[in-house]
């Protein structure tokens, strides 16, 4: 079975997706990582270098590939990957989709916390900055995000409870 973790950058795909891997004995895969295998540079570099279009082209191109060629995984994907290419409607086809809808407030918090100038979409940005660019991405991503299969609201989940409501 193959699983895809959507949200918001700082919403805990990454985090989360680890342990679901964990507990369910299967393959972690970040797709940004997997990006930055494939080009060489980090996600930061592809955005300052060959832009957000050249970024979400390559997304889709590497992501397709895991897709066909893993059998089963745990995939914590970008941001923007639902919303670019048909992503979404390819994961929902091959997966289960599970969104972690984070309040923005946390995730501003929980991104303070980080280094923004690793985010390319959040670098050099203040705090109020910050949050309105979270609110500003989360009204345009969530009519993608609402596609998912699973829905978690909250600031804390377990992957035993993610276990729980998807079944597995």
């Amino acid at each position: 079975m193959k699983f895809f973790l959507i949200g918001l950058p700082g919403s805990g795909k990454t985090t989360l997706g680890q342990q679901l891997a964990e507990k369910l004995h299967l393959p972690f895969i970040d797709l940004d990582a997997e990006i930055e295998k494939k080009e060489g540079e980090s996600v930061q570099t592809i955005f300052a270098q060959k832009g957000e279009e050249y970024f979400r082209k390559r997304e889709t191109e590497v992501l397709k590939p895991l897709i066909q060629n893993q059998v089963s995984f745990v995939m914590a994907t970008g941001g923007g990957t639902p919303c670019f290419f048909n992503n979404m409607e390819l994961m929902n086809q091959s997966g289960k989709t599970i969104f972690l809808d984070m309040p923005a407030s946390e995730i501003t918090l929980r991104l303070q916390q980080t280094n923004l100038n690793e985010r390319p979409l959040f670098a050099r940005l203040s705090t109020e900055q910050l949050k309105d660019k979270i609110e500003f991405l989360r009204t345009h991503r969530f009519p993608f995000y609402k596609q998912a299969q699973f829905v978690f609201s909250t600031k804390e989940i377990s992957p035993e409870e993610i276990i729980e409501k998807i079944k597995v």
